[in-house]
């Protein structure tokens, strides 16, 4: 079936389940066929299954407001619907691992685990990016230090915050230049050290991908991760019983959510040129694509242009230093009571963006740690059983 672009409408509204029209069809083929009706319905309605819930969990992401995409918390309920799928699948090629290691099933998973290998590399460059706002929110706390809570705001206060402000401005003016200063420290990764606890066990990792180099670029590795992603033509997903549309979803889901992460994350290269050719008719290509569509129209809008991540958290951080950046160019001593009130306006918006950092950070790392594992532990588990499948 020839993939079709973003925009292009689909062919009929009644095909908006294609793949289970397809999956029904091949079920109703073998409903007389008692020997095995059981277990190819069983199979199927699994299969079904798998891609009602991934439509699901992307609707239910489709469905924020413009306030709540790509905020901290959306990123976390993205990873939290990656790490569902991520499951769902993984039962998926335990449950048929004997299919998966033959033609041509064989090539369609191992095609998926080495882009999941690719995948690595970049959570390992939104870990740097996360490192990478930690260090603007320290500028914050300065800032804070200096402005909040304080009876009189004398000049040696306002000398220390506009410094903060200052270095703050050059950190986020250019991400090249930025992500340069990383470089000698990559990358501590999710812990080099548990990385070799786990390798032992990888015979068939060629890398675990715990560091990136200085050249490294988030726009290649999503182009690795999105070439000769091709749907499965009708014929081929009912050849192997819709098994191939579940590895071609799992594929899509790892495909946008990288994409996500770098879109809003700080990270080497991070251009957004990546195409999505995918087939309104899957069931779960509504939401992808309408995501999509609304993460590349947000980069496009003129404030937004040139950031370093679409991150919303990001972008408050740049109106609330830009907005007190300016007012403390204007600050006159002794100050007078309006100035006084509205330069402690000014930094209560620094403490709300500041707090809802502090407090979303962390946890929004543990997670792309815990999807940085769950992709090691799940390919060395469908490699291993599905090898093993194939030596019985």
């Amino acid at each position: 079936m020839p993939t079709t672009d973003l925009h292009e409408p689909s062919s009929s509204s009644s095909f908006s389940g294609f793949g289970f029209s397809i999956l029904s069809r091949r079920r109703d083929q073998v409903h007389s066929m008692e020997s095995t009706h059981g277990a190819n319905t069983g199979q199927e309605v699994e299969l079904e299954f798998f891609q009602k819930q991934v439509a699901d969990r992307f609707q239910d992401l489709a469905s924020a407001d413009s306030d709540e995409l790509l905020s901290i918390p959306w990123l976390r309920k993205l990873l939290d619907a990656f790490l569902s799928c991520q499951e769902e699948f993984r039962v998926i090629v335990l449950n048929n691992k004997t299919l998966l290691s033959k033609p041509p099933m064989d090539r369609y998973i191992a095609d998926f685990y080495e882009r999941s290998v690719k995948a690595l590399d970049v959570c390992n460059a939104i870990r740097d990016g996360i490192e990478q706002i930690r260090q603007w929110q320290k500028h914050l706390e300065i800032v804070l230090c200096a402005l909040d809570n304080q009876r009189i705001i004398g000049e040696g206060q306002f000398r220390r915050a506009k410094k903060a402000l200052v270095d703050l401005a050059i950190g986020m003016l250019d991400e090249k230049d930025s992500n340069t200063t990383l470089g000698s420290n990559r990358n501590r990764s999710f812990g080099r050290n548990n990385v070799q606890k786990e390798s032992k066990s990888l015979g068939h990792f060629r890398s675990l991908s715990w560091s990136v180099s200085r050249s490294w670029s988030a726009a290649r590795q999503l182009q690795a991760i999105s070439n000769n992603l091709v749907a499965p033509r009708a014929n081929e997903i009912m050849s192997t019983n819709g098994l191939n549309l579940a590895v071609f979803t799992m594929n899509y889901v790892l495909l946008f959510v990288m994409w996500a992460l770098v879109a809003a994350i700080p990270c080497q290269d991070r251009g957004l040129q990546t195409h999505f050719y995918v087939s309104k008719q899957f069931l779960w290509a509504g939401p992808i694509l309408s995501l999509h569509e609304r993460i590349l129209e947000e980069s496009k809008k003129r404030d937004r242009r040139n950031a370093c991540g679409l991150l919303k958290e990001i972008h408050e951080v740049e109106k609330c230093a830009r907005h007190l950046n300016e007012l403390t160019d204007s600050v006159q001593f002794p100050m007078t009571e309006d100035k006084e009130r509205e330069v402690k306006q000014r930094v209560q918006e620094v403490g709300v963006v500041y707090e809802a950092i502090k407090y979303g950070l962390d946890p929004f790392e543990r997670e792309v740690r815990d999807v940085f594992h769950r992709i090691v532990r799940s390919r060395t588990e469908g490699l291993d059983s599905v090898g093993r499948a194939n030596n019985d």
